[in-house]
């Protein structure tokens, strides 16, 4: 794609950043056919190539992002599935990024919007005040549909998605020791959102480390990972909390890996050199980090997991979130630690097609986000599996809101499978009579 910036602009290293990318771009369309909005409507400029041409005339002309643009930009889930099929090797999630942040700066958003994001961003990523935000939500939710009949679908959505179950409390900074010879240390980053809405998730990935001769640390100070406020275009916000988790990281010594659950906050954390490549006090430190950040199954890959004698054989539909395939490239392993585990693992139709989660898309995008879920929803059941394993919390949320079928993440299945205990959200689902007996005592 041709392209006319000028030389003082690209001396903005994020404009020359994105004219790069701009450039690599060559109109083909193959982006099309996987991204989840253009398959929904139809719509061009609800595709890859369309918003690359009205991100391309808002930064060459460098000016204020329109209605139109921001529309547009909105309703990308940033899934990166076009990120996979572009035979170009187009950028996209760095352009996005950055058209995100100049319509941020540019555009004066409905005043009912503003209020929106920035409550969304002065709560979620704080474990404390979501929690209390998960307390007041869940004497909402029965109101979610009097919510959505006088127009507030937002809101709606959101109560919706809230669990009945009260939030539990964040795991506060602590070190678990390796049973038996220690083999390992890690840091494990718990995120702002798991230890509230599934503490299993984290449970889980300490049982099987820790009984694999894996040290676990909880770093003091690390914090959200910077994504959520990242995709509203909130860059110094998001900034801020890379650096403090970068502190947090580089304050403990011998790593051998930083681990991430959430396959979201993983897709940030290993763009974090890039995030703070302009910074002198940083940029070494955020290179480092990224270098060392790894998804859980990609760590465990390289683990020797044995299944435990009686390990469960259920059927598992794996759902693959697009931040672990597209973001990080991650795509056998989930699959075959499961399968070599003892579970029968069946991919899911259009598994390159995003379930509507993309952290807060599912609230600011509700409706697009319902008719993705729905998609997704009847491409598993029809596969009849037993249990859906997803490795990111927002995909695990979003798919358990519209399916009876249990929803877990991977690494649930594979601490049960190597020792551990049943995942809670299966207790109930499946006769105890199958379950090991220490599991159902428990």
């Amino acid at each position: 794609m041709q392209t006319s910036f000028t030389l003082a602009q690209l001396a903005d290293p994020d404009v020359a950043e994105s004219e790069k990318i701009l450039r690599a771009c060559v109109h083909c369309g193959f982006c099309t056919a996987t991204c989840p909005t253009y398959v929904l409507d139809g719509n061009e400029l609800d595709s890859p190539r369309g918003r690359i041409y009205l991100i391309k005339g808002m930064l060459e002309h460098d000016r204020p992002a329109t209605a139109e643009v921001v529309q547009h930009i909105d309703r990308c889930l940033s899934c990166l599935a076009c990120m996979t099929t572009c035979p170009s090797g187009v950028h996209y999630m760095h352009l996005v990024d950055h058209a995100r942040v100049h319509i941020e700066h540019s555009y004066c958003r409905p005043l009912g919007e503003r209020i929106l994001r920035t409550v969304l961003a002065r709560l979620m990523p704080y474990p404390q005040r979501f929690r209390l935000a998960l307390y007041a939500a869940r004497l909402g939710k029965p109101f979610a549909p009097l919510a959505a009949a006088i127009g507030l679908k937002r809101v709606a959505a959101m109560l919706r998605l809230s669990p009945w179950r009260a939030p539990q409390r964040p795991l506060a900074a602590q070190t678990f020791s390796a049973m038996g010879a220690r083999k390992g240390r890690v840091a494990l980053l718990a995120g702002c959102i798991n230890d509230l809405l599934a503490p299993e998730i984290s449970a889980a990935t300490i049982g099987v480390l820790t009984r694999h001769g894996i040290e676990v640390v909880l770093p003091n100070g690390a914090g959200c990972c910077g994504a959520l406020v990242h995709h509203m275009g909130r860059d110094q916000e998001s900034l801020a909390q890379a650096r403090a988790n970068i502190d947090a990281f580089t304050a403990i010594d011998g790593l051998d890996a930083i681990l991430i659950t959430t396959s979201g906050c993983g897709t940030t954390v290993k763009d974090y050199g890039f995030m703070l490549r302009g910074d002198p006090v940083y940029a070494a430190r955020a290179a480092r980090v990224a270098k060392l950040a790894k998804d859980i199954a990609e760590y465990l890959a390289g683990l020797p997991l044995k299944s435990a004698p009686d390990a469960p054989g259920l059927v598992v539909a794996y759902h693959s979130a697009c931040s672990l395939q597209h973001g990080q490239k991650i795509t056998r392993q989930p699959k075959e630690l499961l399968a070599k585990l003892g579970f029968v693992v069946k991919d899911v139709p259009e598994g390159h097609l995003c379930c509507g989660s993309a952290g807060t898309y599912n609230i600011l995008q509700p409706e697009l986000a319902r008719r993705l879920r729905e998609r997704k929803v009847g491409t598993i059941e029809r596969l009849r599996p037993d249990v859906i394993a997803a490795g990111n919390i927002g995909c695990i949320t979003q798919i358990a809101a519209g399916t009876e079928l249990p929803t877990v993440h991977t690494v649930e299945l594979i601490d049960w499978a190597t020792g551990g205990p049943c995942p809670p959200t299966l207790r109930g689902y499946r006769p105890r009579a199958a379950m090991r007996p220490s599991t159902a005592a428990g």
